[in-house]
C-alpha cells in the first residue's frame, strides 16, 4: 500500500489552462508590475460603471424597438388592459423630455414603454437601480437591450450617474424616472429622491407627471404570476422649475403633481383641481400609522379606478 501510495504522489498533474497561459507572459496574460510600484486596482464593469452606450448603437435600437411593440405591448395588454388618459396634454411639447412616474411593479416600465406617446417612445433611456439591474454581466446587458436601461445609483449620491444621464439628456434623449427609487413595499408612495429634479434644474428641461393605478394590483412586489385587470395611465402637464427654483423645492412639486394626478385618476378634473389649488389633495404617502395598518389601508386594497377583467381575456 505505501508503494502504491508512493507512486500515485510522483505523478504530476495537467497543468491548468489559467497556470499555462502564465507560463507564456505578456502579452497573453498582464505586463508584470514592478517591485515597489502598486499594482492599480481592477475597476468593477458592472453596478454604476457599467457601460450601455452599445445598447443605443443602431441594431440594439431596432431590435428593441420590434420587441417593445410585438412582445412588450403584448404583455403589457394582457396583464394591464391600459386605458390612456390625457396625452394630449404632451401635443405642444418638443424635445427631450424627463417623464416621472410612481412605481408599483416590475410591469411598470413595460407599461410606460408602451404607452409614452411618440415620438419620445423610440428616444428613451430607462433609469434603473444599479445595485438591482446591473450586478450581474446577464442582468446588466438584458436591462440595457430590453429596456435601454442606464444604471443609477439609489443609495447614494453618484457624479457619475447624474452626468451620464444629463450627457444623454443634451444628446437628444429622454429619460423615465422612477423617483421613488423602488417598488412600493406596501401600496403606499414613498418619498421621492431629487435626481429627476436636480436634471431639470440643472438642465432647464420640462419634467411630465404620470400616475399608474392598478400595477400594483396586477403584479405586486414579491408576486410572480399577474392578476390581469384594467389600469390607468395619467399623463399630467408639463412641469418646468421656477427661475431660481432649487432641485429639493422642484422635487416637492413632482411629487405633488403624481398625487394630483391619482386624485384626478379616482374622481374627476374639476373636483381634483379644487382639492390641487386648497392643497387637500391626498398624499400618495398615505398615512402615519403602523405597517399592518398601512398594509390595511393599501391603494392596492381598494377597488379599481375603473371595472377590472380576469382571465381568460
Amino acid at each position: 500500500m505505501s508503494r502504491l501510495r508512493e507512486q500515485i504522489g510522483t505523478v504530476s498533474k495537467p497543468p491548468s489552462p489559467i497556470g499555462w497561459a502564465r507560463s507564456l507572459g505578456f502579452p497573453y496574460t498582464s505586463a508584470a508590475v514592478p517591485r515597489g510600484v502598486e499594482p492599480p486596482a481592477e475597476i468593477d464593469a458592472l453596478g454604476d460603471n457599467y457601460d450601455t452606450e452599445w445598447a443605443r448603437g443602431g441594431i440594439a435600437r431596432a431590435t428593441r424597438l420590434v420587441a417593445v411593440e410585438t412582445l412588450g405591448r403584448a404583455i403589457a395588454t394582457a396583464t394591464c388592459l391600459p386605458e390612456l388618459r390625457n396625452r394630449d396634454r404632451l401635443d405642444g411639447l418638443r424635445g427631450p423630455v424627463i417623464f416621472v412616474a410612481n412605481h408599483h411593479s416590475h410591469l411598470d416600465t413595460t407599461l410606460l414603454l408602451t404607452s409614452i406617446p411618440l415620438p419620445w417612445r423610440h428616444e428613451l433611456v430607462v433609469a434603473a437601480a444599479a445595485d438591482y439591474f446591473f450586478d450581474t454581466r446577464f442582468k446588466a446587458a438584458l436591462a440595457g437591450w430590453a429596456y435601454g436601461a442606464v444604471p443609477m445609483e439609489r443609495k447614494k449620491v453618484s457624479r457619475r450617474s447624474a452626468d451620464r444621464a444629463a450627457d444623454l439628456l443634451l444628446a437628444g434623449w429622454s429619460l423615465l424616472v422612477f423617483p421613488e427609487g423602488g417598488r412600493s413595499p406596501d401600496g403606499w408612495g414613498q418619498p421621492h429622491k431629487g435626481g429627476a429634479a436636480y436634471l431639470a434644474t440643472r438642465l432647464g428641461l420640462p419634467v411630465v407627471p404620470i400616475h399608474m393605478d392598478g400595477t400594483g394590483r396586477v403584479l405586486p412586489k414579491g408576486s410572480r404570476l399577474p392578476s390581469p385587470e384594467r389600469v390607468v395611465v395619467n399623463f399630467g402637464e408639463p412641469l418646468r422649475p421656477a427661475e431660481g427654483s432649487d432641485a429639493r423645492s422642484f422635487v416637492t412639486d413632482i411629487e405633488r403633481a403624481i398625487d394630483h394626478l391619482a386624485d384626478e385618476t379616482h374622481s374627476d378634473w374639476w373636483s381634483a383641481k379644487v382639492r390641487a389649488h386648497a392643497g387637500s389633495s391626498s398624499s400618495l404617502a398615505g398615512p402615519d400609522h403602523d405597517s399592518w395598518r398601512r398594509e390595511w389601508t393599501s391603494p392596492e386594497r381598494q377597488p379599481a379606478a375603473r371595472r377590472t377583467r380576469r382571465w381568460p381575456i
